[in-house]
């Protein structure tokens, strides 16, 4: 009888990966920029880092989430004459919607390594799974410029699909039905957001968190070029306390440093091992 440790179930099946900041739109610009516009339209100034706080979630879920910060609630009260609700939640989703899908399609080039890293993937028989905080309608542009620069995931979960999105598990769980693939420990979750990463525990896979080409440093390419190394390393520095504290398991600057990491998860699977759960989650 074969016991070696893909025989045994013991080896990876699937990575799921978010969409902006970890394959596409390096730095995430596309939907901060949004949400500090959708804003404005109703006199409200926010912040790029208040903007950037919930990023990873359903954006109503984000909007939501924004509204209850201190200071937007009390700028909301004092411009609209009362605190804000659903009806108000509902009204700048209204407008964030359609500058979303704008915004997106531009912002959709892959980020560098991404269509190669996922090409070696499927060299290896891994599925490619895909969740994102972006619905449907927002995805609808995205998806034939990403195909065309050379990624195609095998299945794509929305904000809306389902009953509930990130931090909860249920997308994931549709990757799994999607794709075919079990135990969660079979699954690598990558993502650059907290929320994204907690998605991926919840689920019970491991996780890799993304810093230099995600939302918590936030600059497009450009930009990130552009810096000294060592200006580099302090905003990875960072960006890798927050998603460390988020309970990612690994830590890349982008895709193109995910090969490596997934060979570490192989042997840490064929030695018996599972996704540790931080004492937070």
């Amino acid at each position: 009888m074969n016991t070696s440790p893909k025989a045994a179930g013991g080896h990876l099946k699937a990575v799921v990966f978010d969409w902006a900041g970890t394959v596409i739109d390096f730095g995430s610009r596309a939907p901060m920029g949004v949400f500090v516009k959708a804003f404005e339209h109703f006199g409200i100034e926010l912040s790029i880092a208040q903007a950037r706080g919930p990023m990873g979630m359903a954006k109503r879920d984000h909007i939501a989430a924004l509204m209850a910060l201190p200071p937007v609630a009390q700028a909301w009260t004092q411009r609209h004459g009362h605190p804000p609700g659903p009806a108000d939640i509902d009204a700048v989703y209204a407008i964030f919607i359609p500058m979303n899908v704008a915004v997106a399609a531009e912002h959709a080039g892959l980020i560098p390594g991404a269509a190669e890293v996922v090409a070696g993937l499927r060299a290896r028989g891994l599925k490619i799974g895909s969740t994102t905080g972006y619905t449907r309608e927002i995805m609808a542009p995205v998806l034939p410029i990403a195909a065309a620069a050379g990624y195609a995931p095998d299945n794509l979960v929305c904000a809306g699909d389902l009953a509930e999105g990130r931090p909860g598990p249920l997308m994931m769980y549709r990757c799994f039905a999607d794709l075919g693939v079990y135990p969660p420990h079979a699954v690598v979750k990558v993502d650059d957001t907290t929320p994204g990463i907690a998605e991926g525990l919840a689920a019970g896979t491991w996780t890799v968190g993304v810093t230099a080409s995600g939302n918590e440093v936030g600059l497009s390419l450009a930009e990130w070029s552009a810096l000294s190394r060592e200006s580099q390393a302090q905003r990875i520095e960072v960006a890798a306390r927050v998603l460390t504290g988020a309970g990612a398991h690994y830590l890349i600057d982008s895709i193109a440093d995910l090969p490596p990491v997934l060979e570490a998860i192989e042997q840490r699977l064929a030695a018996g091992e599972r996704p540790p759960i931080p004492p937070a989650v």
